[in-house]
């Protein structure tokens, strides 16, 4: 009864979420520096390609915000139903960068600075950018840029198609197959999940899922195998071989509910590394209301040329400097 009455709560409260239209999430991996390292380590990196320390100090402390809005519920949304989207990634030390969809517009603005640090790379001086990089400069100086949408969307196709190929349509999954893909969650969910309830404070429900990992794809790959055929060009499934190799220890799921609203989601991912060192590794998903995704004020308009140009000149100057400080 409390397997049923559990998984049932859960269905219905994802349910509600593929009501709203808006909905908004964080993302927090939920870990240390130490266990990015070691986790690094155990893929056995080539010499010199060992994770540095500065790119698990951010990853550890990085948070991702999400919003998105459909004239449509959710769950019933396609493409053209989304009428604003936005991105936030910070580490501990601030916003990183963040992007917002609005209308037609692609607005951008980022610490590049500090990303440059965390990353290793170095950042163009100001006074030393050439004339072709002013468009740069606002980038830079960490203001909000506005790009044409349809214009980098068409610019970034035919940068990654072959000369003189027509750009290939962005994959999608029509509605029909969405609503079987879902199902085939669900009964995978309920034959192989065991579920958990239990109180938390102030009146909130926690219900844990549990089940072994390897097991859990597998099954759900077998359900969606008849499929594949209705998959976007480049979706191709992994087969029962293919994931062998995958630990089957089990992994939990911790699910909090609000008046029997979802509010977070959080996943223990350590065990899956099977590495004693990794001590630390889970993320965490917590939903909220948000505010309605909106344009920036005084973005300053750029072409998708300026930007490339401006990018290309710095990158120029750049490497002209290191080579005659060399």
């Amino acid at each position: 009864m409390e397997q049923l009455s559990a998984g049932k709560k859960l269905d219905e409260a994802f349910e509600d979420l593929a009501k709203e239209k808006q909905i908004s999430f964080e993302l927090d991996l939920d870990t240390d520096a130490r266990s990015l390292k070691a986790l690094d380590a155990s893929s056995d990196p080539e010499p010199g390609e060992e994770m540095p320390d500065e790119i698990a100090d951010l990853f550890s402390g990085a948070k991702i915000t999400v919003t998105v809005q459909s004239r449509k519920p959710i769950g019933e949304s396609g493409e053209k139903d989304y009428v604003g989207m936005a991105l936030k990634i910070s580490s501990k030390d601030g916003d990183l960068t963040e992007y917002r969809v609005i209308g037609d517009y692609t607005y951008l603005r980022s610490d590049v600075d500090t990303l440059g640090k965390a990353m290793g790379f170095p950042v163009p001086s100001l006074k030393d950018l050439p004339p072709e990089a002013n468009g740069l400069k606002k980038v830079l100086e960490g203001e909000w840029v506005k790009i044409d949408t349809k214009e980098m969307e068409k610019t970034a196709a035919e940068m990654g198609a072959e000369p003189g190929a027509e750009p290939a349509p962005e994959p999608t999954l029509d509605a029909r197959t969405q609503k079987r893909l879902l199902e085939a969650l669900r009964r995978t969910i309920a034959r192989e999940v065991d579920f958990k309830t239990a109180g938390g404070k102030d009146g909130s429900e926690h219900i844990t899922a549990t089940a072994p990992f390897r097991t859990l794809i597998t099954k759900f790959l077998g359900e969606i195998r008849p499929l594949a055929k209705n998959l976007p060009p480049g979706m191709e499934l992994p087969t029962d071989k293919d994931l062998e190799d995958a630990p089957d220890t089990e992994v939990t799921a911790d699910f909090t509910l609000e008046d029997g609203e979802l509010t977070e989601v959080s996943v223990d991912l350590a065990e899956l590394a099977e590495n004693a060192e990794v001590e630390k590794l889970g993320l965490v998903v917590r939903m909220s209301e948000g505010q309605a995704p909106t344009a920036p004020a005084g973005a300053t308009e750029l072409s998708i040329d300026e930007v490339l140009g401006g990018f290309g000149a710095a990158m120029t100057d750049e490497e002209a400097f290191l080579e005659d400080a060399a």
